[in-house]
């Protein structure tokens, strides 16, 4: 399964079943251009556990304010549309795979 790229306007379609990883980026943000290989190696090896989508919050206002997300990258994970945890900032791939891991 490939990445995602959703908008403010199939977010809530994108996130609805299953377990979601959802990575708010912007194209100026240094760390998400740091973090967006790591989840491409995440998405290769748990695409059957986990769907990764991406939001650039700059193109995505509306969405990014409904999840209060202030700092990007912002990694929320859903489980059939709810919001079941929140990580902030640049994350190893092995602190990525334990926080899906954990929050599944």
């Amino acid at each position: 399964m490939a990445i995602v790229h959703a908008t403010d306007q199939d977010f809530s379609q994108q996130i609805a079943s299953g377990v979601v990883l959802v990575d708010f980026w912007a194209t100026w943000c240094g760390p998400c251009k740091m973090i967006a290989p790591v989840l491409e190696e995440i998405d290769a090896e748990m695409s059957d556990q986990v769907k990764i989508v991406k939001l650039d919050v700059d193109n995505n206002q509306a969405t990014a304010a409904e999840y209060q997300v202030m700092s990007i990258p912002s990694l929320l994970l859903f489980k059939d549309g709810e919001l079941v945890a929140k990580t902030v900032g640049f994350q190893p791939k092995e602190a990525l795979v334990e926080f899906i891991n954990n929050n599944k």
